[in-house]
């Protein structure tokens, strides 16, 4: 599902516009990124929660020329699914 997806769905849902659905969706999605910004959390219950992680700074290789390059440190989310998800993808059937 994505963005425009999850809009419509809210829309039909809750009988509103698409105009105040995307209102609806985008401001969820902006508590998410402004709590990891304050809190570096942000847990929903039966879904999991984001944490913000700091990587350290590394030394790598460039895969094109072999030469060693400096990358820098660098903060990244991080998902643990909840163990209602876990369950639930569990019983999800993958097309083979």
């Amino acid at each position: 599902m994505n963005k425009s997806e999850i809009i419509d769905t809210v829309a039909a849902e809750h009988e509103l516009t698409k105009v105040k659905a995307k209102e609806i969706v985008e401001q969820v999605f902006g508590f998410v990124g402004a709590d990891l910004k304050k809190e570096g959390r942000f847990s929903f219950p039966d879904l999991g929660t984001f944490t913000v992680s700091q990587r350290a700074a590394r030394t790598g290789r460039n895969p094109a020329t072999g030469e060693t390059i400096k990358i820098k440190a660098s903060k990244n989310v991080r998902f643990k699914a909840a163990p209602a998800l876990k369950e639930l993808v569990a019983k999800v059937k993958v097309a083979k």
